[in-house]
């Protein structure tokens, strides 16, 4: 077996009194795509950066590419891909520019920078784009260009922070589409993300973060099965009307009231409408669906926002 590209233990961030990190422990093996799931202020960001070599570790060990961050810190973010929150493009540059300026930085031949720019601007979709000025481009394509430029110098593995925030959903999903080509190149990939959906799509394991806490990890489809129900009946009822835990009792394994509308999880959608039918309750609306990560998110970070 091979050593995992990324292996933390114990890991841990603090600024001050603050830890932002809390004693977390988990691996990155070669070829996967490794993601981070979690609330504003998980300490999502904070681990990508101990990764990335950017912020010291606290306490705890990890390595990269089996090397310690705090001595081979130039080393690792050479082999690296970074593609930040911001897209911290030089806009009054052109989007060839953008992509040969960055080359430099990590000392390519211009030779070499000019060809991989080639292939980068088809990977991204950007070719008749490669003359434009950056700023008047979509915030898709700038996306896009960012994840192209952290390709330039072939990393041995991405870091992406956040990837598609801000994005409509046709962008999001072109966006998608882009890593998971590269997925399937077999590019290591560790993705940041508060999007359900864009975790099931695309992370072959993740860990779910809280208040700088893993609480659970595995894949979208073993948290979907050890934390959730197959099914969720949302219940509406009418404006006015009160309906008590005593009306609902037996129909689910879980029952959640929320002030708009009533969670029903329970493992078989058919049963608990033929029970709900029985009992003549007065509903409004009702939707059946299939669990999702959304529902395992929330019940392991709760449905406070945080600030």
């Amino acid at each position: 077996m091979t050593e995992p590209l990324v292996r933390a233990v114990d890991l841990t961030k603090k600024f001050g009194n603050f830890t932002a990190v809390d004693s977390v422990d988990f691996t990155v093996e070669a070829g996967e795509v490794f993601g981070f799931l979690g609330p504003n202020g998980a300490g999502k960001s904070s681990t990508m950066k101990m990764i990335g070599s950017v912020s010291p570790v606290t306490s705890g060990e990890l390595t990269v590419f089996g090397l310690d961050p705090d001595g081979d810190g130039a080393t690792i973010r050479s082999r690296l891909g970074v593609v930040p929150q911001d897209n911290l493009l030089d806009t009054e540059l052109t989007v060839f520019e953008n992509l040969f300026i960055y080359g430099r930085y990590f000392d390519l031949p211009k030779a070499v920078i000019r060809k991989r720019i080639e292939e980068l601007l088809d990977f991204a979709q950007l070719e008749d784009r490669r003359n434009d000025l950056v700023e008047p481009l979509s915030g898709g394509m700038k996306r896009r260009l960012t994840i192209a430029r952290a390709l330039i110098n072939q990393p041995d593995m991405m870091l992406l922070d956040e990837p598609t925030t801000g994005l409509d959903p046709q962008a999001r999903h072109a966006l998608w589409d882009r890593l998971y080509r590269l997925k399937r190149q077999g590019v290591t990939l560790i993705i940041t993300t508060h999007y359900m959906d864009e975790a099931e799509q695309l992370c072959d394991r993740l860990v779910i973060m809280d208040k700088g806490k893993i609480v659970a990890e595995g894949s979208p489809r073993e948290l979907i099965e050890r934390f959730a129900t197959r099914d969720v009946v949302e219940l509406r009822f009418p404006v006015g009307h009160e309906v008590g835990q005593e009306d609902l009792t037996g129909l689910a394994k879980r029952i959640e009231a929320l002030p708009d509308r009533t969670l029903l999880y329970t493992d078989s959608a058919d049963q608990t409408l033929a029970d709900l039918a029985a009992r003549a309750l007065d509903i409004e609306s009702t939707i059946v669906r299939r669990s999702t990560l959304e529902d395992v998110f929330l019940r392991l970070t709760g449905r406070t926002l945080v600030d």
